[in-house]
């Protein structure tokens, strides 16, 4: 009996002892049943809707503003300048005097010119009356041949004489005329160049003032030759279309503060050559100035509609990346992930850029939190709201002082 009793103890013992093992395996293996730890939700990114619409391709370039006509009054005359008979940077008219240069010497011309050909007339009236007489003399042999051919030639040559005192005179007026200084041109005159007592003309045409016609002026500008391939390439391939109407060849003309010209230009023509120098090609533009208020040498920007897409999709410019391979931009899908498309830009305008093609209508592209995801990622989409909207928004009210320490 008491060798059964311990072996039934040892036996207990070895039960204890496995139980303690398997308690001891079940405590190690425990942290392989413990679970993983939730995934981070998809980052929020801004988007806009792609909307397709009319979109009007309009290029914005630099220009500057010339006077639509200059004329630079010169002295042609030589003599001293007597009089200034004008009012600077006032508006003149076409023929009205400006300055007075001494026209004595000038009247002493014409007077003796005028002189001379009195004498020569009065030579005509002899030689011509003695022509006459000798010409039926000659006939009956009263007179010899020679005699009446020598009174013929003494007439033409008194004829002569006439016809050149004529011109004389004619040339001192001419002369006489240019002592009184006229503006060749309507228009808004700048400062006299000369003063009284100067004296002027001699020996070239000197300048005296400067009269410039502003009341329409001529806006000068260029456009890269490669834009303007690209642009003729899509105008053929049928991508866009030439705007239509009046518009094709209006300007709009944006001044240096960033306001808009009221009156619109009218374009006139592009040059048929590129400025080998730079790649550009000229334009030019007619634009009213009726009250004055643009002057002529103004640096400006000018606004040119040159052609339209029908379907176009405009977004903001921070949406579409530029890379090596071309512009793209990410789109968010129904079921949150975001994809890269290759897209084809138009002419930008301010802050946007105008899609072409690459996207669909309805598509979510992203704009605001391009840095959070990547294309293969996911992302949970909401409306994007420009920046100067949100600013613009009411803020809620505060809570109230009192009601906050209340619930504390």
């Amino acid at each position: 009996m008491k060798a059964v009793n311990r072996n039934q103890a040892k036996a207990a013992a070895w039960v204890l002892m496995l139980g303690a093992a398997g308690m001891a395996l079940t405590g190690c293996g425990g942290g392989d049943t413990k679970a993983a730890p939730a995934a981070p939700p998809p980052p929020e990114v801004g988007v806009v809707t792609a909307t397709p619409g009319r979109a009007d391709l309009t290029t914005e370039l630099p220009g500057r503003l010339e006077a639509f006509r200059v004329a630079q009054v010169r002295a042609r005359a030589a003599g001293i300048l007597q009089k200034r008979l004008f009012t600077e940077g006032s508006d003149v008219k076409a023929g009205q005097a400006l300055f007075e240069i001494d026209a004595a010497p000038y009247r002493a011309t014409l007077a003796s010119a005028q002189a001379q050909l009195a004498r020569a007339e009065a030579n005509l009236v002899q030689a011509q009356a003695l022509a006459d007489r000798y010409a039926p003399l000659a006939k009956t042999q009263a007179v010899s041949q020679q005699e009446a051919l020598n009174a013929q030639a003494a007439a033409k040559q008194a004829a002569a004489d006439v016809q050149a005192g004529k011109a004389a005179v004619q040339t001192a007026q001419i002369n006489l005329g240019y002592a009184s200084v006229t503006s060749p041109i309507a228009g808004r005159i700048g400062r006299a160049l000369v003063t009284e007592g100067a004296l002027v003309g001699q020996g070239e045409a000197t300048p005296l003032a400067v009269v410039q016609q502003i009341d329409k002026l001529y806006v000068n500008f260029t456009q890269s030759a490669g834009e303007v391939m690209r642009l003729r390439a899509a105008l053929a391939g049928g991508q866009l279309q030439r705007a239509a109407g009046k518009e094709a060849a209006e300007v709009q003309v944006v001044l240096e503060d960033g306001s808009i010209y009221a009156q619109k230009g009218r374009l006139l023509f592009s040059d048929l050559s590129v400025d080998p120098a730079t790649g550009q090609i000229t334009l030019r533009a007619e634009l009213p100035n009726p009250q004055g208020q643009l002057l002529p040498g103004l640096y400006v920007r000018v606004r040119l509609a040159q052609a339209e897409v029908a379907d176009g999709i405009w977004l903001p410019q921070q949406a579409v990346a530029r890379t090596p391979q071309g512009d793209t931009v990410l789109v968010v899908a129904e079921d949150g992930s975001v994809s890269a498309r290759p897209v084809k830009l138009g002419p930008p305008r301010t802050g946007q850029a105008l899609v072409l093609s690459g996207l669909k209508p309805g598509e979510k592209v992203i704009v605001d939190g391009l840095q959070k995801t990547r294309a293969g990622g996911k992302a949970r989409p909401v409306a994007w709201t420009p920046p100067g909207a949100a600013s613009a928004a009411p803020a809620a009210p505060a809570a109230p002082a009192a009601s906050a320490a209340s619930k504390a």
